[in-house]
């Protein structure tokens, strides 16, 4: 019964509704990942292994036919160092090398300027590699490009044509080393000489193109520079000779030092700012007073605290004994308003006095109101006079310093244009000596040499890559595969689809060939006689044959799900059924019905199949009247049933004497449901036969019939769609369905799909309970 143990765990962990295997690997953690990966190696390996070799011969394929490339390298140093003298008399400034410098170096150094340079020099024009009889990428895109256009003779027949020069830069790389100044120039070939000939032409034409640069630069700014020269000269003789003119007129000896009026401009500015201060001081003392003062004045009695005015009054003796005889007062009344009420003689004294002693606050405060506005007008004044006297010392120093802002404006022209001469005429000299001595800021620091090895195609990287995109690819393939798998292949797959329980897997057997049945041999008029079963096929009676095999344990299991059902009490009839024709529910029936007739339970086999009765063809095929005539009242139930001498089972079949057109009627008449209910006092099992769901609707109207129906699925073959739309299109048939079986298992491959349980498919487990692998 270990199948039937392992279904009623499927059963447990997976609820109606619930995930599917592959959510359940993901729950599971890194320990049924790595199991689940196994087991799909296991079931998938073929596959991966054939295209993955695949792949890998045609990496094999491209190395033996790819042509070998060979690339030199030379290295250029920016910003060679430069003599200290030749600094100093340079007339252009030491070039700042930062990224953007060295990518417009790498953008010349790819120019097509340099590339031509190169072309002519070498006479690379008839080299194979440029006259496009290699095949290229760049020289096909030129081809295209110019196709239909005929070549052009004139004055620039001896230039590269466009195909040599794009085949070049095509073939040709620059880049920066880390993040220094260095810059590595490859360039490849199918030739190893020709790679580092071109290499090392490349740098040196980049080089010398870096010098005439700088030569005619230098030139040009030379002569410019003699012209600025003589301009710069006469406007300094002539700004010198207006400041000396200028003194003579106004006798200014010197103009140094402060102005006469500076100083006392600076202390009536400071002194103003002090008064300015102080007469906002007294104005906020005042405004506080005043405030006060209106306050009370509009019949307010605020004014019960000395702070409400000033922090001076705080500094008053008077006001500060008032105010202590005001707070003992209050809080006299206080007491004696709560202990002899407010209109007791005693209370009202003590508020007269204390109006009083407010009062006398309010006459001291008005005392240093008017000394506050004493010491505003006050301020005030010294303000005035303050502002006053400023303003005539600023009218004065403007008409004594007129003079001397313009001795200064022009003294600083004259400077100015002198020293802007004597710079260029320094310059002037640097670019004369540097045209004498041309040098670049760039140099070769290592030479292109002719490589030892090619570079492309590297075997390794190329053979390594194949095999894992080999291996990528197989895998990819794999698991697309396993995604359009819609098919059954375990019992969590049932449940989660169909949202019912997997009764048993039942395995693949097949009968051994020749061997048509178990049953003794008798004469065909002994048969109709006593209409005795003789002729059982094998898989029909393999539960009588292999009693301790793993297929008769799999019908056990359901019969065991049958007789346990928690919906019901009892289940009498069964209807057995599949969603698609050739799926073994024929034999599903036929092996239940022998397995619970040979248990010595009264079972009976009715084959309800009116179109197709493959039961009765198998079990029956010389029976002249059957299902129909009973039904009909032409012949008795015991006239038209056969029974089987070794498991005491009935069979009621079939027989189709031509085409039958209303066979879902047939089954929905009172006739057959009174057939039944007599089937249901003789027997204690009766198993049907149905038409599958999807070609017929037979097995619709049947729902009266039956108590409850088992679902056989085949394995590895019907479509998880096609069971789900044949399920939602008998909705009464769904409703009664106590489980599903999977029927023709591949068990040995069961252990590559169900990657949690595929322990429990091990034959060891059934050997060892001396039940049979077979």
């Amino acid at each position: 019964m270990l199948q039937s143990n392992l279904l009623q765990t499927d059963r447990t962990r997976l609820p109606l509704g619930g995930q599917a295997q592959s959510n359940q690997i993901n729950g599971g953690g890194i320990g049924d990942l790595v199991k689940f990966a196994v087991i799909f190696a296991r079931r998938r390996y073929l596959m991966i292994i054939v295209t993955a070799a695949l792949v890998f011969a045609a990496a094999m394929l491209y190395l033996r036919f790819a042509p070998p490339t060979y690339t030199a390298q030379v290295q250029i140093l920016l910003s060679n160092p430069r003599a200290q003298f030749v600094q100093q008399q340079s007339l252009l400034p030491e070039p700042v090398v930062d990224a953007a410098q060295i990518e417009t170096q790498l953008q010349m150094i790819r120019s097509r300027g340099i590339a031509a340079a190169v072309i002519t020099q070498l006479n690379l024009a008839n080299d194979p590699d440029f006259t496009g009889s290699r095949w290229s990428f760049s020289s096909l895109l030129y081809r295209i490009r110019n196709r239909g256009q005929q070549p052009e003779h004139d004055s620039k027949a001896d230039m590269p044509t466009e195909g040599a020069i794009a085949a070049l830069l095509d073939r040709l790389s620059a880049y920066r080393i880390g993040y220094s100044k260095i810059i590595e120039v490859s360039y490849s070939s199918s030739n190893a000489e020709r790679a580092a000939e071109i290499a090392n032409a490349v740098a040196n034409a980049y080089i010398n193109d870096q010098m005439n640069a700088k030569f005619e630069a230098t030139r040009t700014a030379a002569s410019w520079l003699q012209e600025r020269l003589q301009n710069l000269n006469e406007q300094a003789l002539t700004a010198e000779r207006a400041v000396s003119a200028y003194k003579s007129q106004n006798n200014i000896v010197s103009t140094g030092g402060k102005s006469i009026d500076e100083q006392p401009v600076n202390d009536l500015n400071a002194r103003l700012v002090a008064a300015r201060t102080q007469t906002s001081d007294a104005q906020v003392k005042f405004n506080r007073y005043d405030a006060v003062l209106r306050a009370n004045a509009a019949g307010s009695s605020t004014i019960s605290a000395p702070d409400a005015a000033s922090a001076d009054v705080l500094q008053s003796a008077i006001i500060n004994t008032l105010r202590q005889q005001y707070l003992e007062l209050s809080r006299r009344e206080a007491d004696w308003s709560a202990r002899f009420g407010r209109d007791h003689l005693a209370v009202v004294n003590l508020r007269t006095r204390i109006r009083d002693i407010r009062t006398s606050i309010l006459e001291e405060v008005k005392r240093l109101a008017e000394t506050s506005r004493n010491e505003l007008e006050a301020a005030q004044q010294r303000q005035q006079e303050l502002e006053n006297q400023l303003a005539r010392a600023v009218s004065q120093s403007r008409l004594t310093n007129s003079a001397e802002l313009t001795i200064r404006e022009l003294e600083s022209r004259a400077k100015s244009l002198r020293a802007m001469h004597e710079a260029f005429l320094q310059h002037s000299m640097g670019a004369t000596q540097q045209e004498t001595f041309p040098i670049s800021e760039t140099r070769v620091i290592f030479p292109a040499s002719p490589p030892e090895r090619k570079s492309k195609p590297k075997a390794n990287l190329v053979l390594g890559f194949g095999l894992a995109a080999g291996l990528a690819l197989g895998i990819g393939l794999a698991l697309l595969r396993d995604v359009l798998d819609r098919v059954f292949r375990t019992s969590s797959q049932v449940e989660t689809a169909l949202e019912l329980p997997c009764l048993s897997l039942v395995p693949l057997l097949s009968s051994p060939k020749g061997q048509k049945s178990t049953a003794r041999s008798q004469p065909p008029d002994e048969d109709l006689r006593s209409r005795t079963i003789s002729n059982v096929p094998t898989l029909h009676r393999a539960v009588i044959g292999m009693p301790l095999s793993r297929f008769t344990e799999a019908i056990r299991s359901i019969k065991l799900a049958i007789d346990h059902t928690p919906a019901k009490a009892s289940n009498q009839v069964i209807g057995i059924t599949s969603a698609l024709p050739n799926e073994g529910k024929t034999t599903i029936a036929a092996s239940l019905a022998h397995l619970i007739g040979h248990s010595g339970k009264r079972a009976i086999v009715v084959d309800c199949d009116l179109r197709n009765p493959s039961l009765s063809a198998a079990m029956a095929p010389k029976a002249a009247f059957g299902l129909l005539e009973v039904a009909n009242g032409k012949r008795s139930l015991e006239e038209a049933l056969w029974h089987d001498p070794r498991t005491n089972l009935a069979f009621l079949p079939a027989v189709r004497r031509g085409p039958i057109l209303h066979t879902s009627e047939i089954l929905s008449a009172e006739n057959i449901s009174k057939l039944f209910d007599r089937l249901r006092q003789t027997y204690d099992y009766v198993i049907v036969d149905f038409p599958p769901l999807s070609p017929l609707v037979d097995v619709r109207v049947t729902a009266p019939l039956v108590d409850c129906y088992v679902l056989v699925v085949e394995w590895g073959r019907t479509k998880i769609d096609v069971v789900q739309h044949a399920l939602h299109t008998a909705p009464t048939i769904s409703d009664s369905l106590i489980g599903v079986v999977l029927n023709k298992t591949d068990i040995r491959a069961m252990a590559r799909y169900d990657a949690h349980r595929s322990d429990y498919y091990d034959d060891s487990h059934y050997v060892r309970y001396g039940l049979s692998v077979s």
